[in-house]
């Protein structure tokens, strides 16, 4: 496998969108009856210790590992933004950025986040958005991702790379549901479809890297969303439906991954990187 010194970098910007208040998670917390749990309550869920290290940082140890991103960005919200800069001191490639909300009620959406950070910093090069509730399974390489993108950028620089994973039946309807062509380019984007609704299983977490000529299309999208309601703004997935008729999309398979969005799937994570992550010396790389 090539490596970074092995080839020109992309120059690559990532946005690690951070602004949720899980209230998933919270409602669980409170309603536990596992004291060992409570010290998580105050705890933002990119924040939580996942193995021995706050979520967020295996993606920033990851991200700093290749020189194709320069810059790494978290936008947050108003609640938990003094969390985040204390968290950020020991990380000279991270901007925290504040959204200006104090509750789940006020928040912007995950979209009009993603909008802020670029027209705050003014960003024109190519993006990774990621979830930062989010990890994926141990074979997991960023490096590979990267490659793909470069070489779909290759062939087409306005073409954009997603990641999807094989679910089951009866869980299409938790997830994006993308349907591809034979050569894995995205065709549509089914939100939460139910099993008969659609032949494919490829669940799409939020993970994406999108072509800096993708970018102005953001805005064009919030725009035309300016009177849906929060949720159509919220859901990253909403803007991949919209955007695969208006530029190539293609797929990166992956083996699978954990959305931190409540307690079960908080413990199942921990443990699953205390078992096994803590033997791996380049996790996510």
């Amino acid at each position: 496998m090539r490596t970074c010194k092995d080839r020109n970098t992309l120059n690559m910007k990532a946005i690690i969108l951070a602004a949720g208040y899980g209230t998933r998670l919270l409602r669980d917390l409170q309603t536990t009856n596992y004291k060992e749990f409570q010290h998580l309550l105050d705890i933002p869920k990119p924040l939580l210790p996942i193995g021995h290290l706050p979520l967020i940082s295996h993606w920033v140890a990851a991200l700093e590992a290749t020189a194709d991103v320069t810059d790494i960005f978290v936008v947050t919200n108003d609640l938990y933004y003094a969390k985040f800069e204390e968290w950020a001191q020991k990380y000279k490639s991270v901007k925290i950025i504040n959204d200006g909300t104090k509750s789940n009620e006020e928040r912007l959406g995950a979209i009009a986040c993603l909008q802020l950070v670029l027209d705050k910093f003014r960003i024109d090069d190519h993006i990774i958005i990621i979830a930062g509730d989010t990890l994926f399974f141990e074979d997991f390489s960023l490096r590979d991702v990267i490659a793909k993108f470069e070489k779909l950028q290759h062939e087409n620089d306005q073409a954009n790379l997603v990641l999807a994973y094989l679910c089951q039946d009866e869980e299409t309807k938790n997830y994006g549901i993308l349907e591809t062509d034979e050569n894995l380019k995205v065709t549509a984007l089914k939100e939460k479809p139910s099993s008969d609704e659609t032949e494919s299983r490829r669940a799409c977490p939020c993970f994406y890297l999108l072509s800096k000529y993708t970018l102005p299309l953001i805005q064009v999208f919030l725009e035309g969303k300016k009177n849906a309601p929060i949720g159509e703004k919220d859901a990253p997935g909403h803007l991949i439906a919209w955007l695969v008729s208006r530029q190539p999309v293609f797929v990166h398979m992956i083996s699978g991954r954990f959305d931190v969005g409540n307690l079960p799937m908080y413990i199942s994570c921990n443990k699953y990187f205390l078992d096994k992550i803590n033997h791996l010396t380049d996790y996510l790389h």
